[in-house]
């Protein structure tokens, strides 16, 4: 069957794909909205840090909500919240594999929530490698700084706060079995795409019952069996 002289049902197909068609279309990539979420997280992290910095930096910490946020600078050479404060360049060099594995990652990003996820990720890593790079004492050594007290809780930032929240998500979009090109695990999506291949396998020759050639058939009237 052919659409026009010369062309192809599959060459129609394949143009209709490559237009932007329905049929057969991929999904949009979602870098811009991945680099949207990064930068803003960035740029908050960055700017409250330097607010923090020059406003609270050797001076009483400031209490807020009667004691249940307390505004306090410090410095933490560790990982997140604290942890591992002896191991600071193992973290920073914990941090440039995780920005270079989500970029790698974003070629084939084609999920909004995914993108969301990895752009919180991101953000939050790299607000805390600018302080491993550009902060006292040394660069790939540098104290990150932290400013956000509550009750029971080590003292954090919004970089911090984002590389939580981008992990949370995490876990729930693969536990919803959602994917990182916007498939989801057992969903129409991948049945359809599994019907779909099973199309194009070519049929085999056809049997007895089959309606090929060699089949059986009952003779017509007035035929020799």
């Amino acid at each position: 069957m052919q659409t026009t002289r010369g062309t192809s049902l599959n060459d129609a197909t394949n143009y209709e794909s490559e237009a932007g068609g329905s049929a057969g279309s991929p999904r949009p990539r979602r870098v811009g909205v991945l680099i949207t979420v990064a930068l803003t997280a960035l740029a908050l992290d960055v700017v409250t840090k330097i607010v923090v910095v020059a406003t609270l930096q050797d001076r009483e910490p400031i209490e807020l909500l009667g004691g249940l946020l307390t505004l306090r600078e410090t410095r933490n050479s560790g990982a997140a919240f604290s942890i591992g404060t002896g191991y600071t360049v193992v973290f920073t060099l914990i941090a440039c594999g995780v920005v270079i594995a989500i970029l790698r990652t974003a070629r084939n990003l084609r999920s909004v929530p995914w993108a969301v996820c990895l752009g919180l990720l991101l953000g939050g890593a790299v607000g805390n490698l600018i302080d491993r790079m550009l902060r006292a004492p040394a660069p790939l050594k540098g104290h990150v700084v932290d400013w956000i007290e509550v009750p029971n809780w080590p003292v954090f930032n919004l970089a911090d706060s984002a590389i939580v929240c981008g992990g949370v998500l995490a876990v729930l979009l693969a536990a919803r079995g959602l994917q990182i090109d916007g498939t989801r695990i057992g969903g129409k999506e991948s049945r359809d795409a599994e019907d779909a291949e099973d199309s194009k396998e070519p049929d085999g020759p056809k049997g007895s019952d089959g309606d090929g050639p060699g089949a059986d058939h009952d003779p017509a009237p007035g035929e020799k069996a």
